[in-house]
């Protein structure tokens, strides 16, 4: 139980800081803008839910996915560091009129049903990947997963249950800050609000550059090997 607990700690630590979830839920907020707060906690929950599934794809099968595929861990880290900027981008680019989470409750009843689709549609992409969990989230559970081979069975079990816990709990977490973003977001002024969801969008587009300048690293070292 002692290595399940560890790896729970390690897991929880390691991708805590890389989904932020109240971050997370700012951005969140900013996409979505005005809509139900039944619309919110249903996207929630669908988002907590794929983010379980996402991991625990990862966990199991990532590193033999990109070993299919010819796919190394630097090519993801470009990839997706660039999708990360390119969303921070126009959060940072948004006009002000954006609805302020005062607003957001006030003018549910305005969203129309093809909105409400386009919104369902986007619980995967951009809302779980890489909104929520990014390629940095990739790179940490694929690392976590290789250092789970055990000399038994049974502790290799009790590794990759612990991750899984980790997850699951960092999914609860998502949930409750993504299905009540508009009233976590109402305890402050619309201007401040505005002022914070910049701030993040920024960090997250340093996060993109930081995530996609160390894939480049990474190619540019194997380069400069084989040279």
């Amino acid at each position: 139980m002692l290595l399940l607990w560890k790896y729970f700690a390690l897991g929880f630590s390691a991708l805590l800081p890389l989904i932020n979830p109240l971050g997370s839920a700012l951005i969140f907020l900013g996409l979505v803008g005005a809509a139900p707060i039944d619309i919110y906690r249903g996207l929630a929950r669908r988002i907590a839910i794929n983010t379980v599934i996402f991991f625990a794809v990862i966990e199991l099968i990532g590193s033999y996915l990109l070993g299919f595929f010819g796919i190394s861990l630097p090519i993801v880290q470009v990839s997706g560091g660039i999708v990360i900027a390119m969303i921070a981008w126009s959060l940072l680019n948004q006009p002000d009129s954006t609805p302020s989470p005062e607003k957001t409750e006030a003018a549910a009843p305005a969203v129309t049903p093809a909105e409400i689709d386009s919104l369902q549609q986007k619980a995967f992409y951009p809302f779980t990947f890489p909104i929520t969990a990014g390629p940095g989230c990739i790179v940490v559970m694929l690392t976590l997963s290789v250092h789970t081979e055990q000399t038994t069975l049974e502790d290799k079990v009790l590794a990759h249950l612990g991750l899984f816990i980790a997850v699951i709990v960092l999914s609860a977490l998502i949930y409750l800050c993504y299905a009540y973003a508009p009233k976590i977001a109402r305890t402050i002024s619309p201007a401040t609000a505005h002022g914070i969801l910049r701030v993040v969008a920024f960090i997250l587009l340093c996060i993109g550059v930081q995530i996609a300048w160390n894939g480049l690293s990474g190619l540019f070292t194997e380069l400069l090997k084989k040279s």
